[in-house]
């Protein structure tokens, strides 16, 4: 491996073992709980690895003003899902909005990553869209709006 490899793959392995923006089954289970206090949550799982991730946001003044995610998959999966919590915490929804998968890919060196992986490193993405959509959609005058916000959302991958 050259000299970038081993960087990200060790950021891969730490970012693995140890996630940010992470809530354990276990907490989760607690009145404190982060998941219990958010304004939109969403799931979605990858049946073909075994990947299962949960994202809440906290939003105010349509700003991302906290976000964590729960579950279990590969290091990858954690590793992207951590990454993309860092990249979208205080932003606004605007800009969350048009974080893509090259913003996360990038920070890990997995832009060359196999096709076989690469769901497994944006589910994390498709879960954070399909929240924000979903919150967007629930708070929108326009009908029309949250139509197209819908068929975004359909198409992400």
């Amino acid at each position: 491996m050259s000299g970038n490899a081993d960087i990200y793959h060790e950021m891969i392995i730490d970012y693995s073992r140890h996630p940010t923006n992470y809530e354990t089954e276990d907490q989760r289970k607690l009145e404190d709980s982060f998941f219990k206090n958010t304004d939109v949550i969403f799931h979605d799982s990858n049946p073909l690895c075994g990947d299962s991730i949960d994202i809440g946001m906290k939003i105010d003044d349509n700003k991302v003003t906290d976000i964590k995610f729960s579950g279990k998959g590969c290091a990858i999966c954690m590793a992207c899902s951590s990454v993309l919590t860092e990249i979208a915490k205080g932003k606004s929804l605007d800009d969350v909005r048009k974080i893509e998968k090259n913003d996360i890919l990038s920070e890990l060196g997995l832009e060359q990553l196999q096709a076989v992986r690469i769901k497994c490193a944006l589910l994390s993405l498709k879960v954070l869209k399909s929240a924000l959509y979903t919150y967007l959609a629930k708070h929108l005058d326009d009908s029309q709006d949250a139509d197209k916000l819908k068929e975004d959302a359909a198409s992400l991958y």
